[in-house]
């Protein structure tokens, strides 16, 4: 793959049913500038609200990838998400009018085919890629579920399953990106199921959009008769004898590890929700959407840990600020001495990048070291709690009614000392939307491009109680 990013030449639409909801679908794929990454957005909502294609959105892994946003879902991501990774394309804005990503053939191919057909254009910014260097992995006790990231010159992946099945034996697969193919190797490759798992999905009103045309039904064992009567009528499935040991679909399968191509299909498409393209080779043994985007979970919190750990993200220190002191006194409800943010540098909906200019004048230099002044670590904690309480109350109606409150802070760890003279960068961003009140943060403190001090917090937004004022 290049190293610079990638988006659509044009625009192009796609319908059809999602697998699991059921509805009727359009989907339309649109370029989008550079760093855009991947989001999607609810067009038949008010607002229409995005949903960035990120594992920290992540609301449910049962039969597919769900992404949400408190009441916002859409679901199924993993087939259009793989399709995209697959293509190379690294920023797109996804258009839809209903609740889930339409199943079509039960693979990635429509999309593929769809995109090299639009064709994909080269950006001017670099990608953003992150080497793997040492081992990174996953394990799930309860399925014995495995991936691990291991060191390769490129993006590799091999996968194996093992349902322990007559019907389906164990299977293995694997893929190089810049060497294969990924249209004609993995793309054309469906979804799959066992006979008797139809019957759990019915019951729990999944996969309502579900027949023969779009996914691989194997029959491991004979069901109940009267079961099977009620599952030929939900699902088409065909008359003729049903015996166990074997695919009941009329459609041959498209390659002999249809299954475990497939299985790589959708660890692709699972991985992209890291938000970075990856270099090194993915073993995945017996994956699934919950283990891979736990895993895909640890690689996004590696990269935090990897960057913090080296230098300051790029920025600009003498732009104009987007808010000055005079409109942080606005915002947040401390005053002087306690106010220890001097402007807001950046801010969207996850990141908030503030400033904090130390000087000798500072009072409790008077009495923490006064000879040697060093600032205390508590202020610093202080200090990144109020640059991400402003990204917090950016997100209320009426800030000033509300107040944050500290609950928890963990993870903290200071890697030098902060003097008079120092101007401390503090990025601090959402480890989990604000759910409820709620907001976890996450924030790195840097002195001339070096990290100072690190940690976690949680705060609860309350309303201000002014029954005694």
């Amino acid at each position: 793959m290049s190293d610079k990013q990638r988006t659509l030449k044009q625009h192009f639409s796609l319908s059809g049913q999602g697998l699991h909801t059921g509805a009727s679908v359009t989907i339309r794929f649109n370029p989008a500038a550079v760093n855009t990454g991947i989001v999607f957005k609810r067009t038949d909502l008010e607002n229409q609200p995005e949903i960035k294609a990120r594992v920290e959105f992540v609301t449910d892994t049962m039969r597919g990838t769900t992404l949400g946003i408190n009441d916002v879902k859409v679901h199924t991501v993993e087939h259009a998400l793989s399709a995209l990774v697959g293509c190379g394309v690294d920023n797109v804005l996804i258009e839809l009018d209903g609740p889930e990503v339409p199943i079509l053939d039960g693979s990635a191919q429509p999309f593929t085919a769809a995109i090299l057909e639009a064709g994909t254009e080269e950006q001017a910014a670099d990608r953003d890629v992150f080497v793997i260097t040492e081992p990174i992995r996953y394990k799930d006790p309860e399925t014995g579920s495995e991936l691990v990231a291991l060191p390769s010159d490129a993006y590799e992946i091999t996968t194996i399953v093992d349902f322990r099945s007559v019907a389906l034996p164990t299977q293995y697969a694997s893929f190089t990106f810049g060497k294969d193919d990924y249209a004609s190797e993995i793309a054309r490759c469906r979804t799959f199921t066992f006979l008797h798992e139809l019957e759990m999905l019915m019951k729990h009103n999944l996969i309502q959009g579900g027949d023969l045309s779009n996914a691989i039904v194997f029959a491991e064992r004979m069901i109940d008769e009267d079961i099977l009567r009620a599952l030929r009528e939900r699902f088409n499935l065909p008359e003729h004898d049903i015996s166990a040991g074997r695919m009941i679909n009329t459609e041959p399968l498209r390659y002999e590890n249809e299954p475990a191509r497939h299985k790589l299909l959708d660890v692709i498409g699972d991985l992209a929700l890291a938000g970075v393209h990856i270099k090194g080779h993915i073993l995945a043994t017996k994956p699934g959407h919950k283990v891979n985007t736990a895993f895909a979970r640890l690689i996004a919190d590696e990269v935090k840990k990897h960057r913090n750990a080296n230098q300051m993200p790029a920025i600009d220190l003498n732009k104009k600020p987007l808010y000055d002191i005079y409109d942080i006194l606005k915002i947040l409800p401390h005053r002087f001495p306690f106010l220890l943010v001097d402007k807001i540098l950046e801010m969207n909906e996850q990141r908030v990048v503030g400033v904090k200019n130390v000087t000798m004048n500072e009072p409790f230099f008077t009495g923490h070291f006064p000879g040697n002044p060093v600032m205390p670590g508590v202020m610093m904690i202080e200090s990144i709690a109020q640059v991400g309480g402003i990204l917090v109350m950016n997100t209320l109606d009426n800030p000033s009614d509300y107040t944050p409150y500290f609950i928890k802070v963990d993870n903290v760890k200071f890697k030098r000392k902060v003097s008079p003279g120092d101007t401390l960068v503090f990025f601090v961003e959402l480890v989990t939307p604000i759910r409820r009140g709620i907001c976890h943060m996450r924030g790195v403190g840097y002195v001339d491009g070096k990290p100072v001090m690190e940690g976690e917090m949680m705060a609860q937004i309350v309303k201000n109680d002014t029954t005694n004022i």
